[in-house]
């Protein structure tokens, strides 16, 4: 018996001393995934210039957002206007890359949050087990059940638009997808001789949670982020449309579709160029998504 649990004690040190294997091998699989992946190294760059666009938005363009010039209303691309100008005049690249903000923020934001609190709660399902395992999973069944896009429209109806509300509906939508799938990883986890080495030498529940289930969840984690991020834009740029999301005069890539559906034959443009960079952002994150997944599928690894 005292061989065993020196054994135990032995491996756990060792997987501390690894820094927590899988998220070692992850980085690994990561780097030789951006070497490999054309399409998941060209998402990344790609997020990275929407990320600068929309950081240094006031200096790549001299106009405001919400600058309106009724005088040259719908007009069409040219030198000063290089994507043309909306049914106010504003200059719809500016408001493209203004839009980007906040598209990229509703995108990330919630994102972020859903998965902090379908984490939370799905690794505490996992753990515990019992009635806790059982209430928090039939009621991510029941959020489940709800299509999305219906759901998001009640919820929005309900509190108003707004950002503010935007943010909380897209958390509230998909954080019991997160919890299924961390719950899964939290039973496969605690069953590992890691696990009950842990155990043997007395390290507690939460610390046990802390440095081995939730390090090891991380690379899945981080999947689940660059896929549900382009779900998030999309569900935002859907609720703008049918004008239940972003209102005027702030810019979001999903408002300004709403605003050029209009104008969809007499000026193309001012529906055409926010529609192409939602299809850009989105295939972007889950093309890098796609990769992610990819460096994570053992059966892809041995291919």
């Amino acid at each position: 018996m005292k061989n065993r649990q020196k054994e135990l004690a032995e491996l756990h040190q060792r997987r501390l001393e690894d820094g927590n294997g899988p998220v070692s091998a992850f980085r690994a699989d990561l780097f030789r995934m951006f070497r490999k992946n054309r399409a998941a190294a060209l998402s990344v760059l790609v997020i990275l210039l929407l990320i600068l666009a929309a950081v240094f938005a006031p200096v790549l363009t001299p106009y405001s957002y919400d600058d309106m010039d009724l005088g040259n209303r719908l007009s069409p691309p040219s030198a000063a206007h290089l994507l043309g100008t909306d049914e106010g005049g504003r200059d719809i690249l500016t408001r493209l890359l203004y839009g980007a903000r906040i598209s990229l923020l509703i995108g990330v934001v919630p994102t972020v949050v859903s998965i902090l609190i379908g984490a939370a709660l799905g690794t505490i399902a996992g753990w515990r087990g019992g009635i806790t395992d059982t209430v928090i999973m039939r009621l991510a069944d029941i959020v489940l059940a709800f299509p999305s896009m219906l759901l998001a429209m009640v919820i929005m109806f309900t509190l108003g638009d707004g950002l503010v509300n935007v943010f909380l509906t897209l958390a509230l939508l998909n954080w019991a997808a997160v919890a299924r799938v961390v719950r899964a990883e939290t039973l496969r986890l605690k069953n590992t001789e890691y696990i009950e080495a842990a155990r043997a030498i007395g390290v507690s529940g939460p610390v046990m949670l802390l440095r081995h289930i939730l390090p090891n969840c991380l690379p899945t984690l981080i999947v689940l982020f660059t896929l549900n991020v382009p779900a998030a834009i999309l569900t935002e740029s859907s609720l703008s449309f049918l004008g239940m999301g972003i209102q005027p005069p702030s810019a979001s890539w999903g408002l300004m579709v709403n605003a050029g559906k209009n104008y969809l034959y007499s000026a193309p443009w001012i529906c055409a160029a926010p529609g192409l960079i939602i299809m850009v952002a989105v295939l972007a994150f889950n093309f890098l998504g796609d990769g992610l997944r990819d460096a994570l599928d053992p059966h892809q690894k041995n291919r």
